[in-house]
Order: structure tokens, then sequence, then C-alpha cells
């Protein structure tokens, strides 16, 4: 385990975290700290414990909201990826329809072609 001093509100905290995560704590104690920084500057002085609630609620509050959007965006991922696949199964089914459709075109040209040159036609629908 990698050991990681951070500071929070002016006062050293030593903390463990995995190898290679260092960087990352040290990242999110400097976050929070500037949500600590900005509760104190606006109500002062009220308490460490109380400002690190403060901090912890509010930052469970981004979290939560953060936690919604991503819901409603895997949601319309969702809405969209079936409608993709009925889409793309509706144009599957519009080309069989056409492939079909230039198949009979072509077996009655055939037919035409061989009544205009005086012949019988091989199979005529």
């Amino acid at each position: 385990m990698a050991q990681v001093t951070v500071t929070i509100d002016g006062k050293a905290y030593r903390m463990a975290c995995e190898e290679g995560q260092e960087e990352h704590l040290t990242e999110l104690a400097e976050r929070f700290d500037q949500y600590v920084g900005h509760l104190k500057s606006q109500f002062g002085e009220i308490g460490d414990l109380r400002i690190t609630v403060m901090a912890g609620i509010m930052i469970m509050d981004e979290l939560s909201e953060v936690t919604r959007k991503l819901g409603k965006l895997e949601a319309e991922v969702g809405a969209l990826k079936a409608s993709s696949d009925g889409t793309l199964e509706s144009q599957r089914q519009n080309e069989q329809i056409v492939v079909s459709a230039l198949g009979e075109l072509a077996s009655r040209l055939e037919g035409l072609t061989a009544k205009l040159n005086g012949r019988a036609p091989a199979n005529m629908n």
C-alpha cells in the first residue's frame, strides 16, 4: 500500500491507497479542500466537523444529480439502440421487397421482350 499526505483545511492527513493511485487521491483531497474552503468563506468558523459534514452533503448532492443525469442518458441510449435496431430491421424488409419487385419486373420484361421478338416466354407469371 502506498502512503500519501493530503491537506484539508490546512491540516495534513496521512492516508493509504493502492499503488499508482497516489495522484488520484491527492486530486480528490484538493477538490474536497475546495469545498471546505468555499463553505468556510461563506459561513466562517462554525467548527471543523460541521464544515466537513456540509462539504460531504454538497458532494453527495452533486453525485445524486450526476447519477440522475447518467440514468437519463442511459435510458436515452437504450431507446436510440432500440430505434436503431428497428430501423435496421425495417431497412432489411424494404430491401427484400425491392429485390422481390425487381425480380418480378425482370421476369415481366423478359416476357415482353419474348413477345416482341415473336417467341413464347420461358416462364411468365
